[in-house]
């Protein structure tokens, strides 16, 4: 009798242990297990794979990468309606036509305006940025999907007021993109190509993140992107001075935007092509 309840107590404390182990334990288990395959000859020489094993084991009770991607564009496609909806209020209520940007108006006609739009674009920064936190589980992740909501908002934006007030009749169009610290102006096209390469390059990132895949982003990739982005946004602001004196948008300086928009998406594609090739390493 005492010989069996032993036994039951040893069997019951192996069970409890079993169930509590994380999906750390389970990976380094099945490394003592099969210590001849292939793939834990590579985990033995990685002394992170039991962490990273145990991140893609923990996600499996979390929404899929497709789910999450469908939840963060209609978030965003939704945030894009009610801007857009914004701006056709306050142009109206203003007594103005909607896309009848330029000149711009002097900062003494608008008052209290300006600070309310600079506070408005802070704002909407604030709630992409708060997505990212809140889907991803790394910074690399939440990076990825900070780029989706920013560019299916943008694009969803000029969608929507194209469908509200039939503006911008063309892509060619150039518009007021911010006010911080000086106006931004573009057309229309170049800043959906930005948000374009965006969403592809978040949904390709955060993909490749939440497969357990290791993004290799070296020094030289966050220089080029950076500087890219940097570039871009000195073709938009190249027309500051002129927009604040009350004249109108010149010619757009297209290959400005181009070297800047190419040297980001060269980095980021070599970043992406980095992370397939080591896939087989890490996960083998």
């Amino acid at each position: 009798m005492g010989e069996s309840s032993g036994h039951t107590t040893r069997t019951s404390w192996r069970s409890r242990r079993t169930s509590t182990s994380g999906p750390a334990d389970a990976a380094k288990n099945w490394l003592r297990r099969d210590p001849g395959r292939p793939g834990a000859i590579a985990a033995r020489r990685d002394p992170g794979w039991a962490r990273r094993g145990a991140s893609v084991a923990s996600m499996r009770g979390h929404l899929s990468f497709r789910t999450t991607a469908v939840a963060v564009i209609a978030y965003a496609a939704a945030m894009a309606y009610l801007e857009a909806a914004v701006v056709v209020y306050l142009q109206l209520a203003l007594g103005l036509q909607v896309g009848a940007i330029f000149p711009l108006r002097p900062l003494s006609d608008a008052g209290s305006l300006v600070a309310i739009e600079a506070g408005r674009e802070a704002a909407t920064l604030v709630m992409i940025t708060m997505v990212g936190l809140l889907v991803g589980r790394t910074w690399l992740e939440r990076l990825a999907w900070g780029a989706v909501v920013f560019g299916v908002w943008d694009i969803g934006y000029y969608a929507w007021l194209h469908v509200f007030s039939g503006w911008p009749p063309t892509p060619d169009t150039p518009d007021l993109l911010f006010l911080l610290p000086v106006p931004w102006v573009g057309p229309v096209w170049s800043p959906v190509a930005v948000s374009a390469a965006l969403v592809g390059v978040g949904l390709a990132g955060a993909s490749a993140v939440r497969s357990g895949r290791r993004l290799a982003v070296a020094r030289w990739h966050w220089a080029a992107g950076l500087g890219g982005g940097l570039v871009v946004v000195l073709s938009y602001t190249l027309d500051a001075g002129r927009l604040i004196d009350g004249g109108l948008p010149g010619p757009y300086p297209w290959p400005i935007f181009a070297v800047g928009i190419l040297l980001a998406l060269a980095a980021a594609i070599d970043a992406l092509r980095g992370a397939s090739r080591a896939a087989p390493s890490s996960t083998a």
